[in-house]
């Protein structure tokens, strides 16, 4: 990089001030060569959200073409995780988190199986995470097209897993508190030998099979209008909520969604691979949320900005330079292999499964 930076590598220094939450005057008094007043125009001109997000695919497409990256999964699966960041309390999105005991809000990744962020929003911490769980899906534009969902006990509920199942993705949470949890049964004359148990008493919680045939269309209809971004599923997903039992639209869905999630609860109980997998992809998101924070240290963490969208811009540009600083430690990685293969070491990639970038 030459000094003083051309347009390009001022591009690059402001993906790094912004990604670690510097800011461009604090920035430069560390970077010799650069002005604040440089950085600044650079951040507001050249990066808006739409720019951030073709930024993080195009990082996503090039991390997916590395052999190495295959070793760590086939992009066929996401989890879908938040992490915390501190806000000033006096904005539109802050709150106080019940989950994190101080205001800021959620910074909602889809991370691959592969570690790198497919698409990050940012969101209010009383906003119920499972409602954009599936926004990010459809958002992706990436090569990596997930059908397998994987998230906590937050990122579940009945019209998430009815829409989910419409729209063609396997969503397969880890969920917390199984006794608060109701199976529901295909008619009320069905009987299990070794299961009964877990539907309560026999005859109850039946699945309403005429309800769905009666809605079919309907139901039909709003899962083609999502797909189509006629309708946002995060606006539908916050409208089905519990609340909303009077709405035939949320019936349908909430039948629905029993049935999708009385059978992957019963494949999480039988299948101990399954759940190792459930319980792998999770600690992979967990693990990008901690990396995240610890790329964004500029500020002690706090965003200062107060506006909803520079708030959304700094999740994303968090999101684009841990996903670069992943790629990055990727290709060393596999610089190491091939040095120790040139050597004669033989490498298993069930061993570099266990590496992570």
């Amino acid at each position: 990089m030459t000094w003083p930076p051309a347009a390009a590598d001022r591009h690059v220094i402001t993906t790094f001030v912004k990604g670690t939450n510097m800011g461009p005057y604090e920035a430069a008094r560390h970077i010799p060569g650069v002005t604040g007043h440089e950085l600044s125009p650079a951040a507001n001109r050249h990066f808006s959200i739409p720019t951030l997000n073709k930024a993080i695919a195009d990082l996503v497409n090039a991390h997916a073409r590395l052999d190495i990256s295959q070793a760590w999964g086939d992009g066929s699966a996401v989890a879908a995780d938040g992490t915390h960041m501190d806000t000033y309390l006096n904005n539109l999105l802050s709150e106080t988190s019940v989950r994190y005991g101080k205001p800021g809000g959620i910074a909602y990744h889809h991370i691959s199986d592969t570690y790198i962020a497919l698409f990050t929003h940012f969101i209010p911490c009383g906003v119920r995470e499972a409602v954009h769980i599936i926004e990010g899906l459809l958002k992706n534009t990436s090569e990596l097209k997930p059908t397998t969902v994987r998230a906590d006990t937050q990122g579940q509920s009945f019209p998430v897993f009815a829409l989910a199942h419409l729209l063609g993705f396997d969503l397969m949470p880890r969920i917390r508190n199984w006794k608060d949890l109701t199976f529901y049964r295909p008619t009320k004359r069905a009987e299990y030998v070794h299961i009964d148990a877990l539907f309560g008493e026999p005859g109850r919680n039946v699945i309403d099979f005429d309800l769905i045939e009666s809605q079919f269309r309907h139901l039909m209809r709003v899962a083609v209008s999502v797909r189509e971004g006629a309708i946002s599923s995060t606006l539908l997903l916050r409208r089905l909520r519990a609340g909303s039992r009077k709405n035939a639209t949320y019936t349908v869905f909430r039948e629905v969604g029993r049935i999708i999630r009385t059978v992957q609860l019963l494949r999480y109980l039988s299948d101990a691979p399954l759940r190792r997998r459930v319980t792998a992809a999770t600690n992979k998101a967990e693990a990008f949320d901690g990396f995240s924070q610890w790329i964004g240290f500029g500020n002690g963490g706090v965003i200062t900005d107060n506006d909803p969208v520079e708030q959304e811009r700094t999740a994303k540009f968090n999101a684009l330079l841990t996903n670069a600083v992943i790629f990055h430690n990727a290709l060393d990685i596999a610089e190491v292999v091939r040095q120790l293969q040139e050597e004669g070491y033989i490498i298993d990639p069930e061993d570099l499964a266990h590496i992570s970038p």
